[in-house]
């Protein structure tokens, strides 16, 4: 067995953000007389010890990288995530951040298969949106071209009965122009949920299978919002990550594309400046729910728009997210209190959306993807995929 360098076991280990003790107590390793759990690991990463095959099993499983990783000679370099990646205070992003940097890789490397599979048919030919905008043509432009390219309408987004419908019709569009649009906010398990503080959603700009990942965590009011700001950044053909604060000159202009498709008409907001706090919130809310829309997002239009403060708009946003932190709080104390919770593969499907359900599905069926790799790109187990795909025999995969 090749030998394992040490700085790469740091190093899989700090970025999975766990400390020596952590990473002892996730991968069992016990004291004993001559040394402490985390000394044994601290001997691992200093080349003392080397690692058994089954360690490094266990390893890759709880450092969330795959097994190959381990024999590399040197930690690889941080990969790019988009220059618009908001970077939490020091301190602050320690916990979050490895997560998000695992959702990140993992949503990267199912692209990455889809955009194979696509590559081998022969009438796949690129995107001709993606990277068809610069900033340089104003978020104005940015947004018509939006607009115009996927056909959206906003008085049939806002003529749906709930924001989960003007959602669907919005991602709907998307996904028909070639768009993989998926919701998740953690890495399978609720014990790995990230907060929208991390991140709201990431697109991962491709001419050929584009991906864009929105936050489940998220008030659901708010992806709309979210998946038009990441959809500005394939148009401008730049991958990005989106977190809550508003920081750099392309994520700002993001936001500004996507507020001004969703919400044109805010100076018709009869909105008056001497409302109390509490009178302030009850118009907004009543504005945005009409709209379908966040009422974050009419406070962002609101200030733009010079009707509010940068501070007014932040105060009254962080009003707007205690009461939805409290009310998302209350629904799931009910479904705890539930006894028969919504069907996995309802829920599964609705995350990964049918874009990508219809590409794997079909390769699936022509034998062309091993229901391992099929799962793979899912994110589900190989025995999940039929009933998920609704597949009853797939053909088996041609020689």
């Amino acid at each position: 067995m090749p030998s394992v360098s040490p700085e790469v076991l740091r190093w899989a280990r700090d970025t999975a953000g766990l400390s020596p003790d952590d990473a002892a107590r996730k991968l069992g390793i016990k004291s004993s007389l001559k040394a402490s759990a985390s000394q044994k690991i601290e001997a691992l990463e200093t080349g003392e010890v080397q690692p058994s095959v089954s360690l490094l099993r266990r390893m890759a499983k709880q450092y969330r990288r795959p097994l190959v990783s381990f024999y590399l000679a040197k930690p690889p370099a941080r990969g790019e995530r988009g220059e618009d990646f908001r970077t939490l205070p020091e301190g602050e992003h320690k916990k979050t951040d490895p997560l998000v940097e695992a959702l990140l890789r993992d949503i990267k490397a199912r692209q990455d298969m889809v955009r194979s599979l696509l590559l081998e048919e022969e009438d796949t030919k690129p995107l001709s949106f993606v990277a068809s905008c610069v900033t340089t043509d104003g978020p104005s432009t940015v947004a018509d071209k939006i607009v115009q390219d996927m056909g959206f309408e906003l008085t049939k987004f806002r003529s749906r009965t709930s924001v989960d419908q003007s959602f669907t019709y919005l991602r709907e569009l998307a996904e028909r122009r070639g768009v993989f649009v998926v919701l998740a906010g953690n890495l399978g398990t609720h014990h790995t949920s990230i907060e929208v503080e991390a991140f709201r959603g990431f697109a991962l700009a491709d001419e050929v299978a584009p991906f864009v990942l929105i936050n489940d965590q998220d008030a659901r009011s708010a992806w709309s919002f979210t998946l038009l700001h990441e959809l500005a950044h394939i148009w401008l053909g730049r991958t990005g990550v989106s977190g809550e604060r508003i920081e750099t000159q392309v994520e700002r202009f993001c936001s500004d594309v996507a507020s001004s498709i969703l919400l044109p008409d805010i100076e018709t907001f009869d909105f008056g400046a001497s409302e109390t706090l509490d009178q302030r919130v009850e118009l907004i809310g009543q504005f945005a729910n009409a709209r379908k829309i966040s009422a974050s997002m009419v406070c962002y239009r609101l200030h733009l728009s010079g009707r509010i403060s940068a501070g007014e708009w932040r105060l009254i946003s962080s009003r707007f997210r205690e009461l939805w932190l409290q009310s998302r709080e209350q629904t799931r104390e009910k479904a705890r209190q539930s006894e028969s919770g919504p069907n996995y593969y309802v829920v599964r499907r609705h995350r990964l959306g049918d874009a990508l359900l219809n590409v794997v599905g079909r390769y699936v069926s022509e034998g062309t993807l091993t229901p391992t790799k099929a799962g793979k790109v899912l994110g589900v187990k190989a025995r999940s995929v039929a009933p998920l795909l609704n597949i009853t025999n797939p053909r088996p995969r041609a020689a």
